[in-house]
């Protein structure tokens, strides 16, 4: 099984496969025909010297994943990795920005043997590694897409409409949805967990909305609004320092909700260790148990 994952990761090549797990070809390909012969199918298709996987070969790899990713979990368990092993957790771009070094901070304090690893990205690509057992689990701000994927809301968090500190702009200003529209719109890349929420909160107000700027950074979307380039949807508590300096404004839109919460995401087959139990519970309790520093931005 694990040979055959180790060709799919290898772009169904066993050369690349064979030299991987140390491994002669033929090895690695009778291993691939005891598979095929043992349930009667067709693991790849064999084209021109290229192989394809087939739909039961693309069936195959999801069950061939799961069981890998209860092994390894069976094996961390048993070897006593609950109080010295290694935790991979993923966090979105907002949540590993603002949060996720306080948290491991906090957690390396009383876990000092504990090697926690992390992956910040978006919260799409973050959910496909929790598929394919690269993390543990991750901390994203939008609810899970896929059905194999568990998701439990651990804090609540706002969104903020932004715009630069000047004309035609004042302080508290209140827009009517068709104000709103008629903005140029500064936005957050599709698949973020930032956009996704603002994506829904819009469908539900009725606007449609045509970005003429997208990022992964909320740094440049706040740049790009002092420039004057147009206002911007991003976390309310990542915009501390330039709303205290008199930066920006923040701007309140009738109809339009940004309430958001932050959630702990695992695949439903994954082994809870004490050690990923232990963590998940500081970040539930986090900002009753320990002070959150202040946040000002990059600004």
């Amino acid at each position: 099984m694990r040979i055959f994952l180790a060709v799919c990761e290898c772009g169904n090549n066993i050369t690349k496969a064979a030299a991987k797990l140390y491994m002669t070809q033929p090895a690695v390909t009778v291993a691939v025909h005891e598979i095929e012969s043992e349930y009667g199918v067709l693991l790849f298709d064999r084209i021109s010297k290229r192989l394809y996987l087939t739909e039961a070969g693309k069936r195959f790899r999801e069950y061939a994943l799961r069981i890998s990713a209860l092994f390894d979990d069976m094996e961390k368990d048993l070897k006593g990795w609950d109080a010295s092993g290694i935790l991979r957790i993923g966090a979105s771009i907002t949540i590993g920005s603002q949060f996720m070094p306080s948290y491991v901070e906090a957690f390396s304090a009383s876990h000092p043997h504990a090697d926690v690893r992390v992956l910040i990205g978006p919260s799409n690509l973050l959910e496909r590694d929790l598929i394919e057992n690269r993390l543990d689990f991750a901390l994203v701000e939008t609810p899970v897409h896929e059905k194999a994927l568990t998701a439990e809301a651990y804090m609540e968090d706002s969104l903020s409409v932004i715009c630069p500190a000047r004309a035609p702009f004042r302080p508290g200003q209140v827009l009517t949805i068709d104000e709103f529209q008629r903005q140029r719109f500064l936005l957050r890349e599709r698949g973020s967990g930032t956009r996704e929420v603002f994506d829904q909160a819009a469908a539900k107000a009725g606007i449609a909305v045509t970005p003429a700027w997208e990022g992964m950074s909320t740094t440049a979307l706040v740049n790009a609004v002092l420039h004057g380039l147009g206002i911007a949807v991003v976390p309310s508590r990542m915009i501390t320092g330039p709303l205290e300096r008199g930066l920006i404004y923040t701007l309140t839109v009738k109809g339009l909700s940004l309430k958001r919460c932050f959630f702990i995401v695992h695949h439903k087959d994954k082994l809870m260790t004490e050690l990923f139990r232990e963590f998940i519970q500081l970040c539930k309790n986090y900002e009753m148990d320990y002070p959150l520093p202040r946040y000002g931005g990059l600004f």
